[in-house]
């Protein structure tokens, strides 16, 4: 007489449902949280946050998550009206908790500026704050997400020694560049490079033609040849200001958003280096000049 054992196997658990506000926290929270996690974006790759309208089916997205991770500092305008309206209850990681941001001038005010990814001491306390989030959440994993953590933090500070060895080559003098709006100011006082716009801290914002008046005539009397535009705003506005500068652009940084899967800036450290590698090549012309 034969006798069959039956094994079973345990089922895994379903990874945990992580919902971020905007493409880089999608990536920079699957870097951290691997198999464990299950990430979806609410603005995707080369949308533009502040602007950004929620949909229907973000509204189903946030009410089935389990984790929210948003930026911060006034970044997602409509956050709270998205989660009050998706009935979510659960927590809300905020990417950007401790760190020290920079004040900037918004419509009169003074306002922390959002954009502090673009700084990678300040993209260590992000992947801290998250890990920190995920192991709250499945605490079984806490070991294993650490471990991701750690090692992607070593990467961020390989990242930022590859970029201060970049930039110590270029003249201060000749780090200035013309962006569409004020989205890499933590970038520029990390390696001491101006950052110009004509449109403020959110490209929901307008300039005068003074404004571009004087930005046109600035280009002009030191000789700024980085104009580059941004993967989330409408090219127009740039491509106008180099035209009366005489200025050819010098191509695209990516800001606020990632671009596509599988093309050149579809991670946070891809990003990074794609923007390492355009500001570097237009500062080397700049200096031929």
């Amino acid at each position: 007489m034969m006798v069959t054992f039956l094994f079973h196997t345990p089922l895994m658990a379903a990874p945990l449902k992580v919902v971020t506000s905007f493409s880089i926290l999608a990536d920079m929270t699957k870097e951290v949280g691997g198999e464990w996690i299950d990430v979806k974006p609410i603005v995707g790759p080369n949308q533009d946050t502040h602007v950004y309208e929620p949909r229907p089916s973000d509204l189903k997205n946030v009410a089935q998550a389990d984790l929210i991770i948003i930026n911060g500092l006034g970044f997602e305008g409509w956050i709270e009206r998205l989660t009050q309206s998706s009935g979510y209850q659960k927590e809300v990681a905020v990417a950007t908790q401790g760190l020290q941001p920079h004040r900037m001038n918004h419509d009169g005010q003074e306002v922390p500026d959002p954009h502090a990814w673009h700084s990678p001491q300040n993209a260590l306390i992000y992947v801290e704050n998250i890990s920190n989030a995920l192991q709250k959440v499945i605490p079984e994993h806490a070991a294993d997400i650490q471990k991701r953590a750690t090692s992607y933090q070593e990467k961020i500070k390989v990242l930022d020694q590859e970029m201060k060895d970049t930039f110590s080559i270029i003249p201060i003098e000749k780090r200035k560049v013309i962006t569409a709006h004020d989205g890499f100011g933590y970038l520029g006082q990390d390696y001491d490079i101006t950052f110009l716009a004509p449109l403020g801290i959110s490209t929901d914002s307008e300039p005068s033609a003074h404004q571009l008046a004087v930005l046109i005539k600035q280009i002009h009397h030191e000789g700024i040849k980085a104009i580059f535009i941004e993967n989330i705003s409408n090219p127009r506005l740039l491509e106008q200001m180099a035209s009366e500068a005489g200025v050819s652009l010098q191509g695209v940084l990516y800001s606020d958003a990632l671009s596509a899967p599988g093309t050149e800036a579809d991670t946070y450290l891809k990003m990074m280096h794609h923007n390492i590698g355009v500001l570097k090549k237009a500062f080397t012309v700049n200096l031929s000049q």
